[in-house]
């Protein structure tokens, strides 16, 4: 028992310290509140959102129904024009109506003005540049007509009595008809259309656009060209009518955001230094217009883009914006988008109130419910204390406790079984002092056996790495050693024809010293021997060569340590393609062609990469590795097949970079043999090799790995297809700290 005393004393010492503690009460009532009010919320922040989705279904319903009430009364609105001008065309074809009479031509279409006051100007051009129309264009007057005969630049406009007769003229001016864009288009396309809108200077806030039909004799010669103009400020004027709510607005534009009209006070031109210009949606001086351009932009792209029924949705002053965009086009050219928006605000006053009741009745049930929790606790606490009270002397090592029963069930079950429990805790204990003993020798037993399995391990796994880095390197030294020697034996090999050149050419000029000016026959015969210009010749062609071939030894030399970066500082900024190059450089050797294959080509896409900060060593090392293993399936893929069949395009290697979402990104490809599939699942597992004894130890790509994922917080990734080649593709953050490299 002293034992047990001793252990339980020796357990509570070496207990964490407790947490905060939270009273009993509290852990009680909370339930209840937490229950009543998390209820409560929920049912009111589900009705707040029923009532947000059901106005969002009630503004786009609202905002479909106006788009199709002004689709359908723009139809009707921009259809008339065109029917009238038929109507026209029927007069002239049953000869109710001469196009060469311009003073009945007149008086008819002073007709049509009166009845159609929709209409700007109704008229026709003939091809001779007459004219004839009336409309009321002309500010502060009734309807007017113009005349002008054929073969005339001077347009005149005339007053009308109540008959239609011309009374006075009121204004004149050259205009020549048959040049104006509205004319020549119309001839041209030989249908009805309508003219791009136009401004009319001088006649006050003339913007319209303009219906027209070419009209033609019996033989099909173009007579002229009938044309209605239409103001755009009617169209504004239909769309003031339109009210949805305090604060929506209905809005028509061009697909290049010219606006046609507006339901709102908001222009649609504006006069400066008294010429009038057309507003665009996109810089009007309204914010809201330019806030529904921009959201419209920034979904779509820009408005030529919308071809269906839009719907979307922006923020604007804090408050949320409904937006409906829908295009509008008719048979005779016209294209527009009819906007409709609304702001949330407008409908969401009753919302708002219910919030604020939910709010209320979350308060009152959560006093409710609390005054419910303290009574309720006060009946539990009691024997929940008793059991408190015999748990810490238990933990004291007073083992002889018991509980008497509670009224509770609940409680009166705990009771018995914490009886029970601790009659069983006595008999365990006297068990647990006799095997104590036994368990500390078999736990230092293990103890010691696992430390020297561990320490075999680390020297097991240092070994491999160490084998590993040694066989890589022992690849590139070779690389080196093989370009090395080339320019090497080159220079070597021309020294001897220096040597032999330079030792005639200072004997023949020894020659002449001895005997200037007149040379006696047996120098002339030593220079004729030697080919002096020859000599000269060839001794430059060869300083050039041994001058190429040092220089080519100072390229090696220079790639080894951008290779191996053993002249710089562990984290350095680089550029991740000399890397590349550099290792290529080594391994000139394994990819030229030999008698088994053909050449190893190596296709370059690179990239414009910035440069980056890295271990540049360590990531030269996994170039070296995933290069090395393209070799290496590539020359196992020929193995399989006879030499002789191999086309010439089969051995590649695809090196690509690029910047990818805030990463570099380097794939290395292959066409060899490929990785079947149960073995790719194991690629980066350490120790684990497909290839025979001396071809590595199976750590290249675990230490790659390594390098770009644990140190460079990249990923490295594979894909490969038994029998069509391998990819690995190597990501990594551009934005690298240099304190969390190190």
């Amino acid at each position: 028992m002293k034992f047990i005393i001793a252990f339980m004393k020796h357990r509570g010492e070496h207990l964490p310290k407790a947490p905060r503690q939270i009273p009993l009460r509290i852990v009680l009532i909370a339930p209840f509140v937490l229950q009543i009010f998390a209820a409560v919320s929920l049912v009111g922040y589900l009705s707040f959102k029923d009532g947000q989705q059901a106005i969002n279904n009630l503004a786009k319903k609202l905002q479909q129904e106006v788009g199709a009430r002004v689709d359908q009364n723009l139809s009707t609105y921009l259809a008339l024009p065109h029917q009238i001008n038929q109507l026209t065309l029927d007069a002239i074809d049953r000869g109710i109506l001469d196009p060469q009479d311009l003073e009945t031509a007149g008086r008819y279409f002073w007709k049509q003005s009166q009845i159609f006051k929709q209409f700007s100007y109704l008229g026709y051009v003939l091809k001779d540049n007459a004219a004839v129309g009336a409309g009321r264009w002309l500010p502060n007057r009734g309807v007017v007509i113009t005349h002008q005969l054929g073969g005339s630049l001077k347009n005149s406009t005339y007053a009308t009595d109540a008959r239609g007769n011309r009374t006075q003229l009121v204004y004149e001016a050259d205009y020549n008809s048959i040049d104006d864009p509205w004319y020549t288009g119309t001839a041209k396309a030989g249908k009805p259309i309508w003219s791009r809108i136009y401004i009319a200077e001088g006649f006050g806030d003339y913007v319209a656009a303009s219906a027209n039909v070419p009209f033609y004799d019996k033989s099909h010669q173009l007579l002229g060209v009938l044309n209605i103009d239409l103001l755009l400020s009617d169209i504004s004027t239909f769309l003031h009518q339109i009210r949805l709510s305090p604060s929506s607005k209905v809005l028509i534009i061009e697909r290049d955001g010219m606006l046609i009209g507006s339901s709102g006070d908001r222009p649609i031109f504006q006069t400066i230094n008294n010429q009038i210009e057309r507003l665009s949606i996109v810089n009007h001086s309204d914010p809201m217009l330019r806030a529904i351009a921009q959201a419209t932009q920034k979904q779509f792209r820009d408005f030529k883009s919308i071809q269906n029924t839009q719907d979307l949705e922006f923020q604007f002053n804090g408050q949320r914006q409904f937006v409906h965009v829908k295009p509008w086009q008719d048979k005779y050219g016209l294209d527009w988008l009819v906007i409709v928006t609304m702001p949330e605000s407008d409908f969401m006053a009753e919302i708002n109130a219910n919030t604020r009741k939910t709010i209320f009745l979350c308060l009152v049930c959560l006093i409710a419910a609390t005054v419910l929790g303290l009574f309720t606790t006060r009946w539990l606490m009691q024997p929940i204390l008793h059991l408190g009270k015999a748990s810490q002397a238990i933990t004291q090592g007073n083992l002889n406790q018991e509980i008497e029963p509670s009224s509770i069930r609940e409680l009166n079950n705990l009771s018995q079984s914490f009886n029970q429990m601790a009659a069983q805790l006595r008999s365990s204990f006297l068990i647990l002092e006799q095997v104590n003993v036994e368990l500390e020798d078999r736990v230092e037993e293990r103890t010691l056996d696992l430390q020297n399995a561990l320490s075999d391990l680390s020297r097991t796994q240092t070994q491999m790495v160490q084998s590993e880095k040694m066989s890589a390197l022992g690849k590139m030294v070779a690389g080196v050693a093989h370009e090395i020697n080339n320019p090497v034996n080159f220079i070597h090999g021309n020294l001897t024809y220096i040597e032999e050149y330079s030792r005639g050419m200072l004997h023949l000029i020894k020659l002449y010293h001895q005997h200037f000016p007149q040379p006696p026959a047996e120098i002339q015969a030593e220079r004729s021997a030697l080919d002096i210009e020859f000599l000269e010749t060839d001794l430059t062609s060869i300083l050039q060569s041994m001058n190429m071939g040092t220089t080519r030894i100072k390229d090696i030399v220079l790639s080894l340590r951008n290779f191996s970066r053993l002249d710089q500082t562990q984290v350095k900024s680089v550029d991740i393609h000399e890397g590349i190059n550099s290792t290529l450089l080594f391994l000139d050797h394994r990819l030229k062609a030999t008698s088994n294959r053909p050449e190893i080509l190596v296709v370059k896409k690179y990239g414009v990469l910035p440069k980056l900060e890295c271990y540049a060593g360590e990531l030269n090392q996994v170039f070296m590795y995933l290069l090395t293993n393209a070799i290496d399936a590539i020359e196992e893929q020929n193995l399989k097949q006879n030499s002789q069949t191999i086309p010439e395009k089969s051995n590649e290697i695809t090196i690509c970079t690029s910047a990818v979402d805030r990463n570099l990104q380097i794939a290395i490809a292959d066409n060899g043999c490929g990785i079947p599939e149960p073995i790719q699942q194991q690629i980066f597992n350490p120790f684990f090799t497909t290839k025979p004894i001396g071809k590595g130890t199976g750590m290249g790509l675990s230490i790659s790995y390594q390098i770009i994922c644990d140190k460079h917080r990249g990923q490295l990734t594979c894909s490969s297809i038994a029998g069509e080649g391998t990819e690995f593709v190597i990501k990594i953050p551009m934005l690298q700290q240099i304190g969390e490299l190190k």
